[in-house]
């Protein structure tokens, strides 16, 4: 049985201030994101000489989905412990943790290759405290929701992707130009993503206010609570749209887990080329979701804006399934393998956009179909949701990359997987009104 709750809590008191610090400081903090994800699996390598391939995948696998399951398992309890404390502590808590897990993973990362074990061991440690730290953007984006009305809800989701966007394009023009600056030493990408969340640290230490409300008719709430969680699945406005979340993220991370090695393998790309070609994705995901889909959050509904989205991502998989085919089963001529590029590029533009429109629609629908006192609990499932298709689409997109030698089943399992989100689209056909649990 659901209830549709008095939205009785106005947004907070200087709401613009107080997301246009929320967006600096998640720009800053996925700054070190990107300096470290196009060059984590590159790093990895370096240790794992003499493992099998599947071995080799499995490892890489593991790296990217032991911070997405941190996420998982602590989105929820920090969204539900900035329910009753605030937003202020929980950001502040997570930059801190950035601050010193990114420290860890350049200390990893310069370790000599006779220590092999230590230097992966350490570098998963560094992943699982990075990503307990950042479990905290669910928080960032209840900041958002006590900032708003339900008709701006998009456009203030939208600040929180394009914080990433932006982030994801200068992070690995940083981090390459910090590895020239370090003279290719390989703790500089660490040190430079640790300096600059200490600087988030800072900067919200000083300017980030508190947003959320008090209200003092809160129910006793348990910080985790298995019971609570199936219960906001359960809701039939915001479970599928969970479920459909979870899936869009899968498919998306078996292309972004192996980027770095399909254009190593088929382009014989190097580092600095992975740095800009990481950065333009970055790029595409800035424009997108800041040029284009901001201005029509205002005139088109977000159920119509994420159907656009899920359609652009199936077609820019479907091209990147054709250039690995093309890359690896036709032995193509130089000419033809700058057509394959030029390919790769337009099929990976297409479906970075696609997500970009996808990621801000789901955040605001699930906010505006939500209770507004529990804001930080359910944007923290939806969190916990797409950081369990970040545990499964790095891990089983690295593992299978090479089982096949045209290396397409990354992509083809992702478009097959957005083809089944077609199919549920009609259940979030809903209407946008906050519910709650009887």
């Amino acid at each position: 049985m659901t209830t549709v709750p008095s939205n009785t809590m106005p947004p907070s008191p200087a709401p613009r201030a107080a997301m246009f610090i929320v967006f600096i400081v998640v720009f800053i903090d996925l700054l070190g994101f990107g300096i470290v994800l196009p060059i984590m699996p590159r790093l990895a390598e370096h240790y794992m000489k003499g493992m099998s391939a599947q071995a080799q995948g499995a490892v890489i696998g593991a790296l990217f989905s032991s911070f997405s399951l941190m996420q998982f398992i602590f989105s929820p309890v920090l969204g539900r412990i900035s329910d009753r404390i605030g937003r202020r502590p929980i950001l502040m808590l997570g930059l801190a943790g950035s601050v010193i897990f990114y420290a860890l993973f350049g200390f990893a990362a310069s370790l000599p290759e006779s220590a092999p074990e230590l230097a992966l061991v350490l570098m998963l440690v560094s992943r699982i405290g990075a990503g307990i730290a950042g479990a905290s953007v669910s928080t960032a984006a209840a900041v958002i929701a006590d900032c708003t009305t339900p008709e701006k809800r998009a456009r203030g989701m939208a600040l929180i992707g394009a914080a990433f966007g932006i982030g994801f394009t200068f992070g690995p023009l940083i981090a390459y130009a910090g590895l020239k600056l370090f003279e290719d030493q390989k703790w500089g990408v660490g040190a430079i993503a640790s300096g600059l969340s200490l600087l988030a640290l800072i900067f919200a230490a000083v300017k980030l206010p508190e947003t959320l409300r008090p209200n003092a008719n809160l129910p006793p709430r348990h910080f985790f609570s298995l019971g609570r969680t199936l219960e906001v699945l359960r809701m039939p406005t915001v479970g599928p749209l969970v479920l459909i979340y979870f899936l869009v993220i899968f498919a998306f991370a078996n292309f972004e887990a192996t980027l770095a090695l399909f254009t190593h393998d088929a382009f014989g790309m190097n580092d600095e080329q992975n740095f800009l070609l990481f950065a333009g994705v970055g790029a595409v995901l800035m424009v997108a979701q800041g040029g284009l889909y901001r201005p029509l959050a205002g005139k088109w509904p977000e159920t119509q804006l994420m159907t656009l989205g899920i359609g652009l991502m199936l077609l820019g998989m479907g091209g990147l399934v054709c250039v690995a085919w093309g890359a690896y089963m036709l032995r193509p001529s130089p000419g033809a393998v700058d057509n394959l590029k030029f390919l790769f590029c337009l099929s990976g533009a297409t479906a970075v956009t696609g997500f970009a429109f996808v990621n801000p629609s789901v955040s605001a629908l699930v906010s505006k179909r939500t209770d507004p006192t529990r804001q930080g609990e359910v944007l923290g499932v939806n969190q916990s949701g797409a950081s369990l298709g970040r545990i499964l689409g790095p891990f089983i997109g690295s593992v299978v990359f090479k089982e096949h030698d045209s290396r397409i089943l990354p992509y083809a399992a992702a478009a097959a997987v957005l083809l089944f989100v077609v199919g549920l689209l009609p259940l979030v056909k809903g209407p946008s009104v906050a519910t709650k649990a009887a």
